[in-house]
């Protein structure tokens, strides 16, 4: 496997884990009393799958020199 397929495969990984946390975050909103605290750690994993998305996709692209 190549060096640009592994970065990939492990976007869609993330991908997934943050689309999985969407859905729980919207899951666990729909029932009050919800635990505010566990929501706010839950979006702060997002983003943090998210920067780990674009550092990823940032190696996909060349660097071009202007």
């Amino acid at each position: 496997m190549d060096r640009n397929e592994e970065i990939r495969r492990q976007i869609e990984t993330l991908k997934a884990e943050h689309r999985d946390l969407d859905q729980a975050i919207a899951r666990i909103a729909e029932e009050p009393p919800f635990d505010q605290l566990h929501i706010q750690r839950l979006k702060k994993r997002k983003l943090i799958l998210k920067d780990q998305m674009a550092l990823l996709e940032d190696q996909l692209l060349p660097d071009i020199i202007a």
